[in-house]
């Protein structure tokens, strides 16, 4: 399973409303590109995909903006890959069902690894590590 730019960008949003959840105001979809050097543009077509998942809710007006519809420790990783790109799923083009072969049982296996994981992986825990990330990282604008 590859993870498409598209799923990559909405993951990216949703992490970066996450990690601005303790603001207790509506992010700018500007706000939301910059932070996570995405275009404006593309930002606010997945940004009303993920509004009519129900993942965030947006607000009208000057403070207007977005936030996450619920608490980042209730939305997971793989709550936003399914919706954005369908199930998970490392599973070959074949016909598993008719067709088994030496590889099947490995193949399941790992497709429900996967799964498990990205199930298990909130984005209050993601918000956590890149704040550590961007906490620990300091430029150097030594000329």
């Amino acid at each position: 399973m590859k993870i498409s730019k598209k799923c990559l960008y909405a993951l990216k949003a949703i992490l970066e409303l996450a990690i601005k959840q303790n603001q207790f105001k509506p992010i700018k979809i500007r706000d939301i590109a910059q932070a996570q050097k995405i275009s404006v543009r593309f930002m606010e077509i997945i940004l009303n995909e993920l509004k009519h998942g129900g993942f965030i809710e947006a607000t009208r007006g000057r403070d207007g903006g977005y936030v996450l519809s619920r608490n980042a420790e209730n939305i997971t990783i793989g709550e936003i890959i399914e919706y954005i790109q369908g199930p998970i799923s490392v599973l070959p083009e074949t016909d598993t069902v008719n067709h088994k072969d030496a590889f099947t049982e490995i193949w399941l296996e790992l497709n429900n690894a996967i799964a498990a994981i990205c199930n298990s992986k909130t984005f209050a825990e993601a918000a956590q590590t890149e704040m550590n990330l961007r906490k620990n990282y300091a430029p150097d604008y030594v000329i």
